[in-house]
């Protein structure tokens, strides 16, 4: 970049680069800086420079084939020369004074109004119609910070949901543009659910997940897009029967059944681990598969894990927290020092190999129970033993319903108290 004196002006001259040779007709920038002073024009040259380049990549951006981005460079262009994007009958209805401005601002150095100008200024660029599978390619970068912390497993059990939504929509009622998307639209998606709900014994909490879902993904695209549509995604969710309360397991269950010699025998050594790990900590089996040897500690006085966000996301902000290993489950995991690595990346099959297993050789107590119920007899022991509500909470990651004081109990102290109901 040079900085020369013509007349008594300072100039920037520069050559133009390559890259925008289709889009700058000049092969050398001479620009006035408006000033005799070296140091002010030193100052502003920078900054023109930087202006004259950002005004040509907006108009190599213009060029691509893809529709949404001709659309986002032309709002860029307007917005660098200093007007905001507005559709052509927009710009056709404001003042004549604000019009005009518009129009001599598309005017080329050779007095010819410059065409990828006009349309960025003028609003030649008719905005692009996303469609209901295009929202969902969008979306994955427009919520790129829900997926922050996630490992591979929770990433793809965070997306799944998401595409068959999408799927099952445009199964329905088809790939439209989101602006075409119709209050009738959205009921013959509920009447297709509703079938389903009839005919293949389905609980409505899968019709509403859908509903969830797919309104995630659309409103996401719509806000972030600016696209400023009022989606008819209200009033459509099922009405919910009263929760189903996972039992848990009583403890005579777990030691004269599941516990008893040879019960577990069939399943794969982690799968078997996580089980009885769980007895007397009540983690959920997605943070027992989730450890990994720095999580283990079982030196020192009081053995113990650590839950933390390490390669994943915990479920909530409370679930970081130390759990003192006892009975079983201290033994669960002296037999796995390295964690449970079959599950260690992708857990999602372990709960139903788990159930199958115990559900096949007579262990589930009840067919209402599951691998679950483990946590929930874990959490009962620790009330009939009367232990104070904000030690169980700490131990199980949830939330108080008052605010946090303190660090709670010592390590040892929390071992204690778990001694009391260990099996």
């Amino acid at each position: 970049m040079t900085i020369m004196m013509r007349g008594s002006q300072y100039h920037l001259r520069k050559r133009v680069p390559r890259r925008y040779e289709g889009v700058e007709e000049r092969k050398t920038i001479y620009q006035s800086l408006h000033t005799d002073s070296l140091k002010v024009a030193s100052q502003k040259a920078e900054s023109i420079w930087s202006h004259l380049v950002e005004g040509w990549e907006a108009k190599l951006a213009g060029d691509t084939g893809d529709a949404e981005r001709r659309f986002e460079a032309a709002r860029e262009l307007a917005a660098i020369r200093g007007h905001r994007y507005l559709p052509a009958t927009r710009v056709a209805e404001l003042r004549r004074e604000d019009l005009l401005t518009r129009v001599e601002a598309t005017v080329g150095r050779d007095g010819e109004p410059d065409e990828r100008e006009a349309n960025a200024i003028l609003g030649g660029v008719p905005e692009p119609q996303i469609t209901v599978s295009r929202a969902l390619d969008l979306y994955w970068s427009l919520a790129a910070d829900k997926s922050i912390g996630k490992s591979a497993d929770q990433l793809r059990r965070w997306k799944n949901p998401r595409v068959k939504a999408v799927r099952n929509f445009i199964a329905v009622v088809g790939d439209k543009a989101l602006p075409d998307i119709s209050g009738d639209d959205m009921l013959d998606f509920r009447d297709w659910w509703m079938d389903r709900l009839e005919s293949g014994g389905l609980t409505p909490n899968s019709a509403n997940k859908d509903l969830i879902h797919l309104g995630d993904v659309l409103k996401t695209v719509n806000k972030m897009k600016r696209l400023g549509l009022v989606l008819p995604l209200s009033d459509l969710s099922f009405k919910e029967g009263e929760a189903s309360q996972r039992p848990p397991f009583s403890k005579g269950w777990i030691k004269d059944r599941l516990l008893a010699d040879g019960a577990l025998d069939g399943l794969n050594p982690d799968a078997r681990g996580i089980v009885r790990a769980m007895v007397n900590t009540g983690a959920r089996p997605s943070e027992l598969a989730g450890l990994t040897a720095d999580q283990i500690h079982l030196d020192g006085d009081v053995p113990h894990i650590s839950i933390e966000p390490v390669g994943r996301q915990l479920k909530t902000r409370n679930a970081r927290r130390v759990i003192p290993l006892c009975g079983v489950s201290l033994d669960a995991m002296k037999a796995a020092q390295r964690g449970f690595p079959r599950y260690l990346t992708n857990s999602s099959g372990l709960s139903a190999t788990v159930n199958k297993y115990l559900r096949s050789n007579g262990l589930l107590e009840t067919m209402g129970h599951s691998l679950y119920g483990l946590r929930h007899s874990f959490e009962d022991r620790l009330l009939a033993a009367g232990i104070d509500e904000r030690v169980r909470r700490d131990l199980f990651g949830h939330a108080l319903n008052r605010e946090r004081y303190g660090k709670g109990l010592s390590l040892a102290a929390l071992r204690d108290q778990i001694q009391r109901v260990a099996l």
